[in-house]
């Protein structure tokens, strides 16, 4: 089955509801089952089969109509960011070879193969017209369930960033998995209210669609999403930690009653700080919470649900479907407590890499992306760190992350990042970096009592210092490579 497969049933069955919303502008299921088929014409009719287009435009109702039609057509659809600078644009597309290009960029029209839309197009079932798209749909063979379909991008500081292509089939994988967990359908309302040159925001649109849900497209993410959930009556919220914290936080100020329409918040990209667990609760008290592990590369891994015994400081138990095993360095595998690299064996596992190359492990298979961890004898998984972060201080092997997720359980410590420099002495040093809580900024001295407590003398940083702008990556991870570039650069407050 194809991403796109039941949304001609759900048409079929509910032709009046809405499917799809974006700001003031709605398409009801038959407009967009309509829409999508259209488009789907208009691209197999330029393109070959199993071909790339690639979709260079702003986030919003163009880019998600356009790539379900892409997926729809048998073709690729290569999601460029549209904030890229035109020299990493440009590089990406010779890599990447597109049979189409579709962007709102002028500069673009002289390439014979693209297609340049006006930044502006009127209302979505419009968009068909304004590409020239074919008034009556061509029937379309069905994709296979092993083809490619979508090509997204990796977080990159230099160079064309990672892309990673994925089958139609990883993620009809994941919908199955996802059904059993959270039982979306089409009474549900979903919330994408980020970029959808975010894989996790593009997900929320395709699964959710593929559920029957209705689902709620932003330009991006902004504080005032929040708005959107009364607004709509938002069921199901998928976000990146920094966005609730933004969100919640948002809410309060403005005084808004408590969300009693959301069901489910869903968050992914990075661990959610256990200290904000309770702003979740008083914005959605009806809501249950759940956070995603995974990678680019093998999509989901674990989930942590609030409603099972998850143990502190644990990314969950596997995502349905996914096996995980624990391995040393020669494949073997280790038995539970021991620590590791994490390997997966799983349907929702990528093709391939579309651009670049990343350091895979491979047993079997099994892949792993070089986390490490350990199972405890329950099936949940615990993260140590990343294999290609961990560091040597006088002889002995260190794990920042270990150190982070400490600094971050301080309650003047917002986040937390802790870096290496060279050290004549000990190898390398370690250097403690944080973003503080509004109030007193915290001393070292209070730093390190509160690390002492808690970890080795030999994991405790001599150097904390404070950084007032916290860098972040799309997903809402720590931005690791510009922290220390930050520290080189003399941009940071050192602590005393």
């Amino acid at each position: 089955m194809s991403v796109t497969a039941p949304l001609a049933g759900h048409a079929g069955r509910a032709p009046g509801r809405t499917a799809l919303i974006f700001e003031n502008d709605r398409l009801t299921w038959s407009e967009l089952d309509r829409t999508m088929a259209r488009l789907a014409s208009w691209i197999a009719a330029q393109t070959p089969d199993g071909v790339g287009v690639a979709l260079h435009l702003p986030s919003g109702p163009a880019l998600a109509l356009l790539f379900l039609a892409v997926a729809h057509a048998g073709r690729e659809a290569q999601i460029l960011d549209a904030s890229w600078p035109d020299g990493l644009r440009d590089a990406a597309l010779e890599e990447l070879a597109p049979a189409l290009i579709v962007s709102t960029v002028e500069g673009l029209k002289s390439i014979k193969r693209a297609v340049v839309l006006p930044d502006a197009f009127g209302t979505m079932s419009e968009l068909a017209d304004t590409v020239g798209a074919p008034a009556e749909a061509t029937a379309l063979p069905m994709p296979a369930a092993s083809a490619p379909f979508y090509v997204g991008f990796t977080s990159g500081s230099t160079g064309v960033p990672k892309g990673f292509r994925r089958g139609h089939s990883s993620w009809t994988a994941s919908f199955k998995g996802a059904d059993a967990e959270f039982g979306i359908g089409p009474k549900d309302v979903v919330l994408a209210a980020g970029t959808l040159t975010h894989s996790l925001f593009l997900y929320a649109v395709a699964s959710g669609l593929h559920a029957g849900a209705t689902v709620v497209l932003t330009r991006g993410f902004w504080p005032g999403a929040v708005r959107l959930i009364p607004a709509h009556g938002v069921s199901v919220i998928y976000a990146v930690p920094t966005q609730l914290d933004v969100m919640t936080d948002a809410a309060e100020l403005a005084g808004l009653a408590p969300f009693g329409s959301v069901r489910w918040v869903l968050s992914s990209g990075a661990k959610f700080p256990e200290s904000r667990l309770p702003k979740i609760r008083r914005s959605f008290p009806g809501a249950r919470f759940a956070e995603f592990y995974g990678a680019s590369e093998l999509s989901f891994v674990a989930l942590a649900r609030d409603d099972e015994p998850v143990p502190s400081g644990s990314v969950g138990r596997a995502f349905p479907g996914v096996s995980i095993s624990i391995r040393d360095r020669r494949g073997r595998r280790l038995p539970e407590g021991r620590e590791g690299l994490v390997y997966v064996e799983s349907p929702l596992v990528f093709l391939g890499y579309a651009t670049g190359t990343g350091d895979l492990h491979r047993a079997g298979e099994e892949v792993s992306v070089g986390d490490r961890g350990y199972l405890d004898e329950s099936g949940f998984l615990h993260l140590v760190g990343r294999d290609d972060r961990m560091t040597i201080v006088s002889g002995r092997n260190i794990h920042p992350e270990e150190i982070e997720g400490a600094l971050e359980r301080h309650p003047a410590v917002a986040a937390a990042g802790v870096i290496s420099v060279p050290d004549e002495r000990r190898g390398v040093r370690l250097i403690g970096l944080i973003h503080a809580e509004p109030g007193p900024k915290p001393s070292r001295a209070e730093l390190t009592e509160h690390l002492l407590m808690k970890l080795p003398s030999n994991r405790v940083p001599k150097v904390f210092a404070l950084v007032r702008e916290w860098p972040r990556t799309r997903s809402g991870k720590t931005d690791i490579a510009t922290l220390e570039t930050l520290w080189r650069d003399g941009s940071c407050e050192v602590l005393t």
